[in-house]
């Protein structure tokens, strides 16, 4: 039985070897090394490089002191609906709008989250802090109920935050942004935005906005308007806001090689006029959204 073993081995030995050489004669590079890791300038409130970021490495999470809670918030944000189905009112993730765990630049990365709050808010008229800016999406982007600011799934995604900023300072910020510029002065064509999302939206986020689950229910891309998508109180209700997600960061890949990757397939007409339409489509209402805006004039795509 062991010869036989070894016989079978030497054969598929010498077929890999064999296919390897075939596939090397061809031409092709059969490298398995990852991309060299994005790193981004670190500027200070003047403006002056300070110094690189880089994204911080996953697998070094559990030798931290704190290891075992920010796991836990990555966790939370990438399954949140699962993980926390009191709290999420709609079947969405934290990491359905903020793609790649909160790492990637113009989709709203979680990078400068911590340096960036306590920060004046014009929708809420006041300052607030990173525990009201994320109980504010739990209420608005998951339809849901916002969490005990000392509840330990509060305190774990906060810990992710602050591992996601690799150390940079209060004061300092990475020059990334959270979504990059769209021309507001495109007036919208919610007809023409109709045949886009149809040609190019449909495939992932359904014929009627209704997403794409797996068979455990799960869903694998979300729901862009019903009952189980983002209330009107979300940002992403609004047109603008929306289109400027839309360009930069759809359609979503495993890589960002154009057109296969993140963003860069529309152009500024176009992600108004798909954004007006599915931001219009039925969803759900927002009960305290009489409250937005109290002292400043409201952004003319809001949706109340």
């Amino acid at each position: 039985m062991a010869s036989s073993y070894k016989i079978v081995g030497a054969i598929l030995g010498v077929a890999i070897l064999a296919g390897g050489g075939a596939y090397a004669a061809l031409g092709f590079n059969r490298t398995l090394n990852a991309p060299p890791p994005q790193t981004y300038p670190v500027v200070n409130k003047e403006g002056q490089q300070v110094g690189i970021y880089q994204i911080p490495d996953d697998t070094e999470i559990p030798n931290l002191p704190n290891g075992e809670l920010v796991l836990y918030g990555k966790r939370l944000l990438n399954e949140t609906a699962r993980l926390l189905p009191e709290h999420v009112g709609d079947k969405l993730n934290c990491n359905s709008c903020h793609l790649g765990e909160g790492k990637i630049n113009y989709s709203a990365p979680f990078i400068n989250t911590i340096n960036d709050y306590p920060t004046f808010k014009p929708r809420a008229g006041k300052v607030i802090d990173i525990v009201q800016r994320i109980n504010g999406c739990f209420q608005r982007s998951m339809n849901g109920k916002p969490l005990a600011p000392e509840s330990r799934e509060m305190q774990a995604m906060i810990a992710y935050m602050d591992w996601l900023r690799n150390g940079v300072p209060k004061g300092n910020r990475v020059q990334v942004v959270n979504a990059g510029p769209i021309d507001m002065s495109l007036v919208p064509d919610p007809v023409r935005g109709e045949q886009i999302y149809a040609r190019e939206c449909a495939t992932c986020h359904g014929v009627n906005g209704e997403g794409m689950k797996d068979q455990a229910g799960n869903f694998i891309f979300p729901p862009l308007w019903g009952d189980e998508s983002f209330n009107i109180g979300a940002g992403m209700a609004r047109t603008y806001k929306a289109a400027a997600f839309v360009k930069y960061s759809m359609p979503m890949s495993v890589n960002q090689n154009h057109p296969l990757g993140q963003g860069g397939v529309l152009n500024d007409q176009d992600a108004v006029d798909v954004a007006e339409f599915f931001t219009h489509q039925p969803r759900p209402d927002f009960a305290k959204k009489a409250g937005d805006w109290p002292n400043q004039p409201k952004p003319k795509d809001a949706r109340y």
